[in-house]
């Protein structure tokens, strides 16, 4: 797994900070998608989507793949898991997060 500093963890947190770009990240949850299609559903001009997917790439939360004239983008959900993860793991103690889990298990009904 790669090796992240604190100033990449930082670009993280700070991609994170926007709810547009957390959106944009929840859509690409599902898999990649065009430019195009990532402008469409927001209310947002072209060049701001574009701003939106800069930022989030710069952090390394996204990549690109060009073709033709077409740009797509899809998650890299293990430097977004690794950042988050470090930072919960610093700050919650394990036995906080456990507990959490078990909680929601049984909101959902799972046994655990």
């Amino acid at each position: 797994m790669e090796e992240i500093g604190t100033a990449d963890e930082a670009s993280v947190f700070r991609a994170l900070a926007d709810s547009t770009r957390r959106q944009i990240l929840t859509e690409l949850r599902s898999g990649e998608l065009a430019a195009g299609e990532i402008a469409a559903r927001f209310p947002l001009s072209g060049p701001s989507v574009s701003r939106h997917l800069g930022v989030l790439k710069g952090a390394g939360l996204i990549r690109e793949r060009r073709e033709a004239n077409r740009i797509f983008y899809s998650l890299v959900e293990e430097r977004l898991a690794l950042c988050v993860g470090r930072f919960l793991s610093a700050v919650c103690p394990e036995e906080v997060v456990s507990r959490r889990l078990r909680q929601r298990a049984v909101e959902r009904g799972d046994p655990g």
